[in-house]
């Protein structure tokens, strides 16, 4: 009954009386949006992820729900408004999502923000992820235009060993920030 129910202003009244059946993880069972929403701002790493919306729409919310996983602060949509948000697994309410119709938009706010933009494509000029020390503060930026590419302050790529020349773009995006969340995970330990 109502009596036993667990006491704090982030449970959800209606999730206690109903059941919470939401891809939460266990620690959040039953807390309101906006307390979970707090608690993840909270916790957050220092890095944004943005993603240039060219056509690899799909690819967009899977790349949001690895933001969200671990522990990005801000995602921006890089140009066109519309994404597929299926699979964001609506991860998107739980951390903030920008559109930024313009390159030089995201520019702006990192510029204001301090964060280096650093580029993920293997292309001409890249660094090897394994290689770069990568800055604390950066915007991890996925699905680059030549725009977007002579924006970054830095552009690494992910050591393939096999026969194609690139993988998919929300695949990378996970082992980019995978591989800078450990980064910051160990420098604040």
């Amino acid at each position: 009954g109502e009596d036993e129910w667990p006491v704090g202003e982030q449970y959800d009244r209606e999730l206690l009386a109903h059941g919470d059946r939401r891809n939460v993880e266990d620690r959040y069972r039953y807390w309101t949006m906006d307390a979970i929403r707090a608690d993840i701002a909270a916790r957050s790493l220092p890095f944004e992820v943005a993603v240039e919306n060219l056509d690899h729409d799909f690819n967009i919310g899977s790349i949001v729900r690895t933001a969200n996983a671990m522990g990005a602060c801000r995602v921006h949509v890089v140009g066109r408004k519309r994404w597929n948000r299926r699979g964001a697994m609506v991860t998107d309410r739980y951390l903030p999502v920008d559109h930024r119709p313009e390159v030089s938009e995201l520019v702006e706010h990192c510029s204001k923000e301090g964060l280096t933009l650093v580029g993920v494509d293997n292309v001409e000029g890249s660094v090897a992820l394994e290689g770069a020390v990568l800055p604390e503060r950066a915007c991890l930026v996925f699905g680059l235009s030549e725009e977007m590419i002579r924006a970054c302050e830095i552009v690494v790529a992910i050591t393939q060993r096999g026969s194609t020349r690139s993988m998919n773009v929300g695949h990378a995006a996970a082992i980019v920030m995978w591989a800078h969340a450990s980064r910051l995970e160990g420098a604040q330990s």
